[in-house]
């Protein structure tokens, strides 16, 4: 009997997705099932997906959309819970049977993750940041998402179709009280690091410019004035001086990313579905833990 279903949206990811397609398909078909929807693709996408695993499900749509790819997806589950699993990370089909497995058991929890990894980045720069992203409130507090998530029946009822959105992980985060998320730290999946400074700028500027047209339109989401996040931040920071120089790295990409995310969403032209083309090129063969 299918434990889980996987939906995976796929725009041009030819480079990456035999890794995250062979990783999912670990376990066999019937504990997982596994859909993959390939959007406004230009390139190999879908033929490089078929081919990586038997049993993977290929849906295609003509619009490079990763909202109508994620309600595509949704409209093709076979069990629930349901996992939505970016193409450029990699976790475990064990890994998420297992999270399936502890969600359905637990009595009030409706979505879940795993836990991220981020694979270290070859700039200092970007290394330095992500020591102290880790110590922030969001990473800290019922993280969900940054690339895997998982709704139970329920959490799926209270998500419904999803909203014409960039941050529809913050979204899905935010539909849930700190109380219904699960978030062991047993189970694992990995992501890359932005491979230059630039790059990680460009990133956490469409980030910032999503999280913002988020609590524009639903502020009933929004979270805690950015103040009270930062002094929580300086009170972890401020006894560790290894993280003083991480911390400046931080202030420096989160002031230089909210001033661009500004200037984006006062030009009115939209915020684009574009991505980090330094975390394209990887080498095979990297895997995610499962239980430990």
């Amino acid at each position: 009997m299918t434990a889980v279903t996987v939906v995976m949206p796929a725009h041009d990811e030819e480079a990456v997705i035999a890794d995250a397609v062979r990783a999912v398909r670990s376990v066999p078909a019937s504990d997982l099932a596994l859909v993959v929807v390939a959007n406004g693709c230009r390139d190999r996408t879908a033929d490089v997906a078929r081919a990586a695993a038997e049993d993977v499900q290929i849906v295609e749509i003509p619009e490079a959309s990763k909202v109508r790819a994620l309600n595509a997806g949704t409209a093709n589950v076979r069990a629930y819970p349901v996992a939505f699993v970016d193409a450029d990370v990699v976790v475990t089909g064990e890994t998420l049977v297992e999270l399936a497995r502890r969600l359905t058991a637990t009595g009030n929890a409706h979505v879940a993750a795993p836990r991220m990894e981020v694979l270290p980045s070859p700039s200092w720069w970007v290394r330095q940041h992500y020591r102290v992203w880790a110590l922030t409130d969001y990473r800290s507090s019922g993280h969900i998402g940054s690339g895997v998530y998982m709704l139970s029946a329920a959490g799926q009822a209270r998500l419904g179709v999803f909203p014409d959105l960039i941050a529809d992980d913050l979204y899905v985060q935010r539909l849930f009280a700190p109380a219904e998320r699960l978030t062991p730290a047993d189970l694992s999946f990995t992501v890359r690091a932005p491979a230059t400074l630039r790059s990680l700028i460009a990133r956490n500027s469409r980030i910032a410019a999503g999280n913002r047209q988020l609590a524009a339109r639903h502020p009933e989401l929004a979270s805690a004035p950015a103040g009270i996040g930062a002094r929580a931040l300086i009170r972890r920071v401020l006894p560790r001086p290894g993280l003083w120089a991480g911390f400046a790295v931080y202030a420096l990409v989160y002031t230089t990313a909210h001033r661009r995310a500004r200037r984006i969403l006062r030009a009115g032209s939209g915020i684009a579905w574009t991505r980090d083309e330094s975390t394209r090129n990887r080498s095979s063969g990297l895997t995610s833990g499962g239980p430990r």
